[in-house]
């Protein structure tokens, strides 16, 4: 694959600290030599921060690339040297193709000229004539959603309007690359929605994507791979699940494996321990990420210490807004009678096409049924998670609709119509 953008080693240095002013007078200048001269005069101290570390990637053209990582982790600074807005302090960048970007809302815009204005001056910037940018007008103008307002100086604009323009006219000028920051949060659902399918219509007519955003389901839904950068450096690269899969579990503190080799140290009591959790795909490998279409398994090892309990275990999921999507148990009649002492694994398989998208989180326990009420032997919250993501192929229990649902779960169910008269 022929690449779009080759970057090589990229490094930024900031400076941060006090600097003598650069317009000193001479008299100021002739006093600061006599203090050098004197050594009554210090060097001014100041600190050196790497925004970018020795970043080197390769994206091929018709590519959808996400950059991923917390604030200050280097992402807007990396954009920006690959749009030439400033230079890097080592390292090299090679772009073939012509750019837009959207990297702050406003940037490339004059206040004081109209958005049609606008429009020409912002085509003209990249490279295309009038003519081309005259035939891609109506488009811009409808996709903005602000034609009441084209003729009005951009500088009453509000900041969404100034978005919504920004985006439609670099995702119509037809750049060969297109590089997005976060700037799209700012926009109303709607309008989200509408530049999410106009970016994934960019990418399948092989034009090159760079998409930065905090947005984990979009990056997973938009982009092929990701790379997640921390303090400046690529902490990790690879699919994009799995790299948005890796990074919130990173922030979370959780992973898909959870392992205690030693059963006097592992959670639980004098009748059962856990001896190891995990997320499993229908191979039994552990997983981070998983297709919503497919089915997932939460295997649950355990040690039972006496012969007298009857035991069975338990799990919950949560999403990453609090909501359960289900509590669940084994209810077979193998766990009525009391447990032989030994190791035991159990495996909870969850059907494909239940699960809503995005972090899961998984509570497991091992527990015996009490007068009317469950007694937990243990009950580990949030011991594993996984991300879930959606290829969005039509497959799946949202068929073709490319928004997200809201709640835990969103079942493929089976629908009966009866068409009457």
């Amino acid at each position: 694959m022929t690449a779009a953008i080759h970057a090589e080693g990229l490094s930024k240095r900031y400076r941060i600290g006090e600097y003598r002013r650069g317009y000193d007078t001479l008299r100021d200048t002739l006093a600061y030599s006599a203090r050098r001269a004197l050594r009554l005069e210090h060097r001014p101290s100041y600190e050196e921060i790497w925004a970018l570390d020795d970043v080197s990637f390769d994206v091929g053209q018709g590519e959808a690339v996400g950059f991923i990582g917390r604030n200050g982790a280097g992402k807007s600074t990396l954009l920006k040297i690959l749009t030439r807005i400033t230079t890097p302090t080592k390292g090299s960048a090679e772009i073939r193709g012509r750019v837009g970007s959207i990297l702050e809302v406003g940037t490339g815009f004059h206040p004081e000229l109209t958005g049609r204005e606008n429009i020409y001056l912002n085509g003209a910037i990249l490279g295309m004539t009038r003519r081309e940018i005259t035939s891609k007008l109506s488009q811009i103008i409808e996709f903005s959603g602000v034609p009441k307002f084209i003729d009005t100086p951009v500088k009453r604009y509000s900041t969404g309007m100034y978005v919504r323009l920004a985006f439609a006219v670099a995702a119509h000028l037809d750049p060969e690359i297109l590089i997005i920051d976060e700037v799209l949060s700012v926009g109303d659902y709607e309008f989200q929605q509408r530049c999410m399918g106009r970016i994934e219509d960019i990418s399948k007519s092989g034009r090159t994507v760079l998409f930065v955003s905090h947005d984990m389901a979009a990056v997973s839904r938009l982009c092929q791979r990701a790379y997640w950068l921390e303090l400046g450096s690529v902490k990790r690269a690879g699919p994009a699940e799995q790299v948005v899969a890796a990074y919130i579990q990173a922030q979370a503190g959780v992973g898909a494996e959870q392992v205690w080799e030693e059963v006097e140290t592992a959670p639980g009591n004098d009748v059962v321990r856990l001896r190891s959790a995990r997320v499993i795909d229908a191979e039994g490998n552990t997983v981070d990420a998983v297709d919503v279409r497919r089915r997932v398994g939460i295997e649950i090892g355990f040690t039972v210490l006496t012969d007298d309990v009857a035991l069975f275990p338990k799990i919950k999921l949560t999403n990453g807004q609090g909501e359960i999507a289900f509590n669940a148990m084994d209810i077979d009649e193998r766990w009525r009678a009391p447990a032989k002492r030994g190791d035991y694994v159990s495996t909870a398989w969850i059907p494909g096409n239940l699960l809503n998208e995005g972090m899961m989180s998984v509570d497991v326990g091992v527990a015996s049924l009490g007068a009317a009420r469950l007694d937990a032997h243990f009950n580990f919250a949030g011991l594993l998670s996984f991300h879930v993501q959606d290829p969005v192929v039509g497959d799946s229990a949202k068929g073709f609709f490319t928004g997200q649902f809201k709640g835990a779960v969103r079942p493929l169910l089976e629908w009966d119509v009866d068409r009457t008269l």
